[in-house]
């Protein structure tokens, strides 16, 4: 399609020449139009995925059954066309491809969790937000590579190779969500379903340069069985523009009034048309008042000075585009970290395994689950007590901000064997604490947050800034970050994977 897709303020350059150069919202307005068929879409992309098998994106590929439902994409638009001259009144996201995390069922599809315990696992029944991924019309690819049971900020399992950067090969792609975020960041998918526990929406988005959204708690169900009783994490979106991320959003954000917690909206209409309305006329953006800190719970971290770097030109950034930035304090109460970092271990206890297992888990999971058990009752809701007082002060405290920044990582992305190499899982799990100290507050909060490629090092890294919202706000912070997007464009950011679908690697088990 040569020349068909032309759009210079998004900084792609004169001419669209690839479908994955198209947004989702653009591949969808596409389709409806017949421009572009849900099918053709559907082949380009398991093209893409099956010559980048070096990036460890995906554990399993349904090609067939996202061949097959594309068909019947195309047909509905047929359909329409014939009786009503046009697309309308399909879903907003018909047709276009997307990929599920596999921490989250999926009906008839392989859901490793990305343990080999579960390497031939197919559950019966699919989380409520596949259903409403589907109900707005996207077609499932495959599930996205995940760490063992989600746990560390890096994607690494028994099951495929980790997941890098296609930004530097030689580098994790953060985690939980490591393999959606490789694959958005390479095109091989336009966006990507997501979730976050302590940071594993935030976490790879910066690492791959993308947006990535942790939603409000509540905001998206986390039904039919969800085992979080703190409510730690959520599901989000990933994805390369701000009005991608609203629209993904827009589809998960289904109420569901059977939910322990639902999270109230603080405006009118979607996500999308919130964002769109930012992003059509900045200079009419409400002005905000936005604190900055570097606080953290974790004491004694050292942030690399590229970082620094990074965070300040962020906050220059926002005062040249008349926001009001001032410096927070807001220390974080002695012992929430260590309250957190109990509560993990033992809800790594909430996936049922059978016994004489150990032998397939990773070194990781083995040092949490021995931890975990070390874990009484009484001590488990003292700690939940000091996460949830911590978490209504920390909130209080950002009220009167529309958004706090922080850096969303303290370092740039880590090497392959950085949390891993010497074999000791203590030392790893101690490594991940020291490179994610920000992330894990808003989980504890329940607070929106979002990571916002802005910012980027002379070789070509990214280094995502996060920024905190008030509960149930993720439309400012949608808007601010279609405000950036305009201000300082990361859309010509692209990584070598992106223009290079020739490349070939040997598939691996589960692909």
């Amino acid at each position: 399609m040569p020349g068909a897709w032309s759009d210079p303020g998004r900084g792609y350059g004169p001419a669209m020449a690839e479908l994955h150069d198209l947004t989702a919202l653009e591949q969808a307005a596409a389709i409806g139009s017949r421009e572009v068929s849900s099918l053709e879409l559907v082949e380009h992309y398991l093209h893409r995925i099956d010559h980048h098998h070096e990036l460890g994106a995906f554990l399993t590929v349904t090609g067939d059954e996202a061949r097959a439902a594309a068909a019947a994409a195309d047909r509905a638009v047929q359909d329409r066309a014939a009786r009503d001259g046009g697309a309308t009144g399909l879903p907003p996201l018909h047709g276009v491809p997307i990929a599920i995390k596999d921490l989250t069922s999926t009906a008839g599809v392989r859901t490793t969790f990305g343990s080999a315990v579960y390497a031939d696992f197919v559950p019966e029944h699919d989380d409520d937000v596949v259903g409403f991924l589907r109900a707005a019309g996207t077609i499932s690819v495959g599930k996205t590579n995940v760490p063992e049971f989600g746990l560390p900020c890096y994607t690494e399992n028994r099951l495929t190779r980790p997941a890098v950067t296609p930004h530097d090969t030689s580098r994790l792609a953060g985690g939980s969500s490591g393999g959606a975020a490789a694959a958005v960041a390479a095109g091989l998918l336009p966006f990507a379903h997501g979730t976050d526990g302590g940071g594993s929406i935030r976490i790879p988005a910066s690492v791959c340069g993308l947006v990535g959204l942790k939603t409000s708690r509540g905001r998206v169900s986390r039904g039919p069985l969800g085992s979080d009783p703190l409510g730690l994490s959520v599901h989000g979106p990933l994805a390369r523009t701000a009005a991608d991320a609203a629209a993904l959003l827009d589809a998960m954000a289904v109420t569901v009034l059977s939910e322990p917690g639902f999270a109230t909206d603080t405006g009118s209409g979607t996500f999308l048309s919130s964002t769109l309305k930012a992003a059509e006329d900045p200079n009419r953006n409400r002005r905000l008042r936005i604190g900055r800190t570097l606080d953290t719970p974790v004491p004694e971290i050292t942030v690399d000075p590229v970082v620094l770097r990074a965070y300040e030109a962020t906050s220059e950034l926002l005062s040249e585009l008349g926001h009001e930035v001032v410096d927070l304090s807001l220390p974080a109460p002695d012992g929430l970290m260590e309250a957190f970092l109990s509560c993990w271990a033992a809800l790594t206890h909430g996936t049922p395994l059978p016994e004489g297992v150990e032998g397939l888990l990773m070194p990781l999971t083995v040092h949490l689950l021995e931890r975990g058990r070390s874990i009484t009752g009484p001590q488990l809701i003292e700690d939940f007590a000091t996460i949830q007082s911590a978490a209504r002060d920390l909130v209080r405290r950002t009220l009167p901000f529309d958004a706090v920044l922080t850096p969303a990582l303290a370092m740039t992305p880590r090497p392959l064997d950085y949390f891993t190499g010497d074999g000791d899982p203590a030392a790893d799990f101690a490594r991940q604490v020291s490179f994610t100290p920000w992330t894990a507050q808003a989980n504890m909060t329940g607070q929106p947050a979002i990571n916002i490629p802005l910012q980027w090092t002379p070789d070509g890294l990214p280094i995502g800034m996060q920024f905190v919202g008030r509960p149930g706000d993720e439309r400012t912070l949608l808007a601010l970050c279609a405000e950036l997007e305009l201000a300082q464009p990361w859309a010509g950011h692209r990584p070598p994977a992106w223009d290079r679908p020739e490349a070939a690697v040997r598939p691996v088990r589960g692909v």
